[in-house]
């Protein structure tokens, strides 16, 4: 039986959704924006800034599933112009140091909030 997971330390979700399921010893994690948890209000500072919420965004949900980051082994990064690339791509790359999950990154019209950037992982559990 799924098993939704849910942490103060990430955002509330937005819509009708949880903020990530396990499902046998799977963990989906629903995408993260950069909102901060504690206001609700998207770190609009910098792209790099946004993006490092987001990533902490799903390690808060991760870290609920008792995953680490080094579980994760599928990305989904969403991108409201391909122009992000290489400035998410380098606060990704930090994120996971020498870990290096599957990964698409798909361009999109628009995103929750005026998002920039939104990131979804699967994770295995160990």
């Amino acid at each position: 039986m799924p098993k939704p997971i849910s942490t103060p330390k990430a955002p509330t979700p937005i819509g009708a959704y949880s903020q990530g399921m396990i499902h046998d010893n799977v963990v989906f994690l629903s995408g993260q924006i950069g909102l901060n948890p504690n206001t609700g209000l998207l770190c609009q500072d910098s792209l790099k800034l946004e993006t490092k919420q987001a990533l902490a965004n799903s390690l808060a949900v991760l870290e609920a599933a008792e995953c680490k980051k080094t579980n994760v082994i599928n990305t989904t990064i969403y991108l409201t112009d391909m122009c992000f690339f290489d400035e998410v791509n380098t606060a990704y790359a930090y994120f996971f140091g020498n870990h290096h999950p599957a990964r698409a990154t798909i361009a999109v019209a628009g995103l929750p909030k005026q998002a920039r950037v939104e990131i979804s992982m699967v994770a295995i559990k160990a």
